[in-house]
C-alpha cells in the first residue's frame, strides 16, 4: 500500500511534464526512454535540441540556438575534444605569424623561419646562417657554414613579402631595414589579410575533415544526431574563424597606426 502511494506521489510531476510537452509541441519520448528517464535520454535530447535550434532560426533576425552535444555521448563517431584542438592550433599559428613575422620594426627574429628552399631540401634560414643586427638600419646573414646556399637565402629574403632587399657579398648577406613609411605600414597590413585568409583555409580543413569522419556513420546513427553533430562542428569552425578576425583587426590597427 505505502508503495503504491509512493508511485502516485510521482504522478502529477509526470503529467505537468507531458502536458507542458504537448503545449510547447515537442516530440514525444522515444519508444524505450519512459518519462522519468527522459532527462537522461541522450537521443531524445538530440531530438528537442534539434526543433528548438530550427525553430529559433526560422525568425527573421533571431540568432540560431547553439548546439552544445557532450563530446562523451558522440566518443564513438567523432572526437569533439580532439576538433577543437586542431581549430585553435590554427588560430595560434596566425597568432605567432603575426608576433614573430609582422612587425613595424624589422627585427633580426623576423628572418628566423624564412624558409630557404635548397638542393637538398627545405630549411629555416637561422639552420642555414647566423643572423645578427649590426645597427638600427642593418642586419647581417652569415653564411659561411653552407655558402653553397647563399644565393637561394638571398631569394628566399627578398621573395618573403617582408619588404626587404638583400645584398649578397660574397657568403655575406647585408639586409637594409625598411624605413617605417606609410607604405610599408599599409604592405604589412596587407600580408597580415592574407595571413589571415591562410589560416582560414587551413580550418575549413580540419571542419571538412571533422564532418566527412561524422558522415561515415550515416548508416548507423540517426540522422538528427549527425544533423547535430554538423551544427556543432560548424559552430567550432565559426568561432575560431572569428577569433581570427579579431587577431586581424588588433593587428591592422597596430600596424596603420
Amino acid at each position: 500500500m505505502a508503495m503504491a502511494l509512493r508511485g502516485f506521489w510521482h504522478l502529477p510531476s509526470l503529467l505537468y511534464r507531458s502536458s507542458l510537452a504537448v503545449i510547447r509541441g515537442l516530440p514525444p519520448a522515444p519508444a524505450g526512454c519512459p518519462a522519468l528517464l527522459q532527462a537522461g535520454c541522450s537521443h531524445h535530447r538530440m531530438l528537442l535540441t534539434r526543433q528548438l535550434a530550427s525553430k529559433k532560426a526560422k525568425g527573421k533576425g533571431q540568432t540560431q540556438a547553439k548546439v552544445n552535444i557532450s563530446a562523451a555521448l558522440v566518443e564513438d563517431i567523432i572526437n569533439l575534444e580532439e576538433t577543437s584542438d586542431d581549430m585553435q592550433a590554427v588560430v595560434e599559428a596566425l597568432k605567432e605569424d603575426f608576433s614573430r613575422n609582422l612587425s613595424v620594426r624589422t627585427s633580426p627574429g623576423a628572418l628566423d623561419h624564412i624558409i630557404v628552399v635548397t638542393k637538398d631540401g627545405k630549411f629555416p634560414l637561422n639552420q642555414l646562417g647566423q643572423i645578427s643586427q649590426t645597427s638600427p638600419q642593418l642586419m647581417i646573414v652569415n653564411m659561411t657554414d653552407f655558402p653553397e646556399s647563399t644565393a637561394a637565402a638571398t631569394k628566399a629574403i627578398r621573395q618573403s613579402g617582408m619588404n626587404l632587399n638583400p645584398e649578397a657579398d660574397g657568403t655575406i648577406i647585408r639586409v637594409p631595414i625598411p624605413t617605417v613609411t606609410r607604405e610599408h605600414r599599409e604592405s604589412l597590413a596587407k600580408l597580415a589579410k592574407q595571413s589571415t585568409n591562410k589560416s582560414k583555409e587551413a580550418l575549413r580543413k580540419v571542419r571538412s575533415k571533422s564532418i566527412n569522419q561524422v558522415k561515415k556513420f550515416k548508416s548507423k546513427v540517426s540522422e538528427d544526431t549527425l544533423w547535430l553533430l554538423e551544427k556543432q562542428i560548424q559552430q567550432m569552425a565559426d568561432g575560431a574563424a572569428a577569433e581570427m578576425d579579431k587577431l586581424l583587426a588588433a593587428k591592422t590597427k597596430e600596424l596603420l597606426g
